[in-house]
């Protein structure tokens, strides 16, 4: 029996090793990954350029306290700035401490300002920021939030395209918009550029600010390194995390330049934050990212994936309703029960995730190659035959 609580519900399923896409289990089988992490694995498993920037940081120095400066930190700070609308960054360990940090910052803008009553973050109903009691509060979802009152005060919400309702839910006491640029949890939707361009255009109006949640679809995972780019607009803060460590535990949050001047000595912390061992291993994975052509490569890679799901999907119209998603973000709404589809995809020896609206998450490394994509695809091809 297991001593680990029951807070997962598990696959009976563990593995041993991993390379590139594929995993490898303890009895033998061979697996095509396409949950990598749940999108952290941007670079694969066992990549040699990220074991090799980390073994060499681990012969030197693993962890000193933010008391210090920490030189790997400086220069991953600056290469992130310096390709963002980013000023500042404050490093953390995951995405919801981005997130938590992102709350932070915006009501910390607001109280330096002199207007200390801007404190509420409007939010979408059912998205995902996180599992702090801030975080699912924020996500305004009753099934997250069950059990864990009392309610965390201090996020308004509106429904997912109801324009009209967003801009009602607007009061003296807003302080931000926040939102995922493509909602990975709720079903892969992916917000439209004009949509994210009236975001924009309506905080500021509201003299408010524009929160992007691209903890899952930032770094190169939308085609663009953050997804907004799309859009060409500027946000206010976005958190990111997951791939930005290509499996290693790192987030930060990323800070407009008025935000950030919000942001003094001890109004924000982290024990873990920005540690040497954490910052080498995401200059290791900007390196690869930042290389020519890499997310030229992702947005080619991607353009071919959905061709031929959309072939699929005109094949089997009774199995795939919606082909979703961007870049290597990508989502198969079914008409039948995703549990089991999910279920067959991995006896043919590939894996895949579930989401809302009962979608099928489909996450590989973004580097990954051509023919592990037809083997997907034709693994996929296989259950839609046996589904239809």
């Amino acid at each position: 029996m297991s001593a680990l609580a029951k807070n997962y519900n598990r696959r009976n399923i563990a593995f041993k090793r991993g390379k590139g896409s594929f995993l490898y289990s303890t009895n033998g089988k061979k697996y095509l990954d396409f949950v990598q992490g749940i999108a952290v694995n941007s670079l694969g498993h066992s990549n040699p350029y990220l074991i090799k920037e980390m073994n060499k940081q681990a012969k030197k120095l693993w962890h000193v306290s933010n008391a210090f400066v920490i030189p790997e930190g400086e220069r991953l700070a600056r290469r992130l700035t310096k390709k963002t609308f980013a000023n500042s960054i404050i490093f953390q360990n995951s995405g919801v401490e981005a997130t938590e940090a992102a709350i932070k910052a915006a009501r910390r803008y607001f109280y330096s300002i002199g207007k200390p009553y801007k404190n509420r973050i409007l939010c979408i109903n059912n998205s995902f920021h996180g599992r702090t009691l801030a975080a699912i509060f924020a996500s305004g979802s009753k099934k997250m939030t069950e059990g864990f009152g009392p309610k965390v005060p201090g996020f308004d919400h509106f429904n997912f395209g109801d324009h009209e309702k967003l801009e009602k839910a607007i009061t003296k006491k807003t302080a931000a918009i926040m939102c995922e640029t493509i909602m990975g949890e709720s079903g892969i939707k992916v917000i439209p550029e004009w949509c994210l361009k009236g975001l924009r255009k309506l905080c500021n109006k509201k003299k408010i600010l524009l929160i992007l949640d691209e903890v899952q679809c930032g770094i190169g995972r939308s085609g663009r390194f953050l997804a907004f780019e799309y859009a060409k607009i500027k946000p206010d803060i976005v958190p990111i995390a997951k791939g930005i460590g290509g499996g290693f535990p790192l987030g930060a949050v990323l800070l407009s330049k008025k935000v950030a001047s919000a942001m003094s000595p001890g109004s924000h912390g982290s024990t873990f934050g920005g540690n040497p061992l954490a910052m080498s291993v995401g200059n290791a994975v900007l390196d690869q990212i930042f290389k020519k052509g890499f997310l030229k490569n992702v947005e080619k890679n991607s353009k071919y994936f959905f061709f031929k799901l959309n072939e699929i999907k005109q094949d089997y119209p009774n199995v795939i309703k919606e082909i979703r998603g961007k870049g290597l973000l990508i989502g198969l709404q079914l008409y039948n029960d995703q549990s089991i589809f999910i279920k067959k995809l991995e006896d043919e020896r590939l894996l895949t995730m579930r989401a809302g609206e009962n979608v099928i998450r489909i996450l590989p490394p973004l580097n990954v190659k051509r023919n592990e994509i037809n083997l997907a695809i034709k693994i996929i091809r296989k259950v839609c035959d046996q589904q239809n």
